[in-house]
């Protein structure tokens, strides 16, 4: 199984997309500050994630999600999270 995720960095609530085959261990990962582009960003929150048979399936669909179109796409799929998360910050 493969799957394509959506973290949020708590510190400048900017997203990050990326795919792994072990959900669960990527986040701890990423958390922990082992990964060099999102260390300086720690803590994250995983708020989204797809889960895929085919591993050319979840490349796809990453690529497409960090196009402009795909980031549209995206949030408007989270868009009630993303209203939520406005109305927490007034």
């Amino acid at each position: 199984m493969y799957y394509l995720y959506i973290l949020q960095s708590l510190k400048d609530d900017n997203f990050y997309t990326r795919t792994t085959s072990d959900l669960r261990r990527r986040v701890k990962e990423h958390n922990a500050g082992k990964n060099f582009s999102t260390a300086p960003r720690r803590p994250f929150k995983l708020i989204y994630y797809e889960a895929y048979l085919l591993k050319e399936d979840v490349e796809t669909r990453e690529k497409y999600l960090k196009t402009s179109m795909g980031r549209k796409v995206i949030r408007k799929q989270l868009r009630n999270y993303l209203k939520t998360l406005e109305q927490i910050k007034t």
